[in-house]
């Protein structure tokens, strides 16, 4: 099985050699000995100790008490080791703060996401600009180890702490119209050099997109936070939606708008290239990208000595659980 549950996970099976992880103290913020008791230690999440090097954000009061106080679902775990923090908080792709992959944690630390404010609108009985902290502290958040494979064919395993999408969405009532969610980052070339680029290649602001249904699974999430802190401005703060069949750029970052439509969004990567970025962008092993193979991966950490290439696995190993939602249909010609 791909998904195991925590009792059947081992530490040192999740944990590689440069994090260190430790239990949370039974005592955590405002959860007492004997609320931790009601609710079971085997699901606090770690307490992750990071690399001194890098800095560490850990967002306003409110958000890094939800992410104290959450825990890890048993549902949503891999028997994979989660990759370094070091790689995670340094290796990315958020074009907005430069094209280079160290680009987004050199350029984006002074950016301002407290407050935030994201839209609700479309095909919605409860449209408005709702203030994050609003839209968030209702949700008990959880930690989800989820496996990331970049369409440039290399991968991460990620300990995400976040709020199922589709619940989040039920508040605000769809209609039956409703038959896609289109996503839009934060606009703002002043605080996102990549936007003020004139070697830009991308139309601003960049927008995502998802099919309703895939929008409501209970894999599809959004996160706040990242290895026990709130998620880091290079790794999306403060919201990035976490879709782990779909290659990474699918998981946009910074988000300020959802807007459910009835028709499908015209996506950012689609638009620029349609004949290499297809709409659903499934990870798919026989389905090699125009300019690469996609039939495996490099997991980082890799280097020219040691490439740690792995087989990519189809939807990225959650095709028991996805692989229904595109019955009928030609993942070739629907890539």
């Amino acid at each position: 099985m791909l998904i195991k549950k925590p009792d059947s996970i081992k530490s040192s099976e999740i944990t590689s050699e440069s994090v260190y992880l430790n239990r949370r103290h039974f005592m955590r913020g405002a959860l007492g000995t004997a609320a931790l008791l009601a609710t079971g230690a085997a699901n606090a999440i770690p307490e992750y100790e990071v690399e001194k090097d890098l800095p560490i954000y850990r967002g306003p009061d409110w958000l890094q008490q939800k992410i104290r106080a959450s825990e890890r679902n048993g549902q949503y775990v891999t028997d994979e080791k989660l990759t370094p923090y070091f790689h995670v908080m340094s290796y990315n792709n958020f074009y907005e703060f430069g094209t280079g992959k160290k680009d987004p944690a050199r350029h984006a630390q002074d950016f301002n996401t407290d407050p935030w404010k994201v839209e609700i609108s479309g095909e919605v009985g409860k449209p408005g600009v709702y203030n994050l902290e609003d839209l968030v502290k209702p949700h008990l958040l959880e930690e989800r180890i989820y496996r990331l494979r970049c369409v440039e064919a290399w991968s991460m395993v990620v300990p995400w702490v976040g709020l199922s999408l589709g619940d989040l969405l039920k508040k605000f009532e769809p209609t039956s119209k409703a038959k896609y969610v289109e996503f839009t980052t934060l606009f703002d070339p002043e605080q996102m050099p990549g936007q003020r680029s004139r070697f830009s290649t991308l139309e601003w602001p960049y927008v995502e997109g998802l099919r309703i249904d895939e929008a409501m699974h209970p894999l599809t999430m959004l996160a706040v936070g990242v290895y026990g802190n709130a998620l880091p401005p290079q790794n999306g703060a403060p919201l990035r939606l976490v879709v782990p069949w779909k290659y990474g750029f699918k998981s946009i970052k910074s988000i300020v708008r959802i807007r459910l439509t009835d028709k499908m969004p015209k996506t950012t990567w689609n638009q620029m290239a349609p004949q290499e970025y297809g709409f659903y962008s499934n990870v798919n092993p026989a389905v090699d990208h125009p300019r690469w193979s996609q039939a495996s991966e490099r997991r980082l950490p890799s280097s020219l000595f040691n490439p740690n290439r792995i087989d990519t696995l189809p939807f990225n190993g959650y095709a028991e659980e996805v692989a229904e939602l595109y019955r009928g249909m030609d993942l070739k010609k629907w890539y």
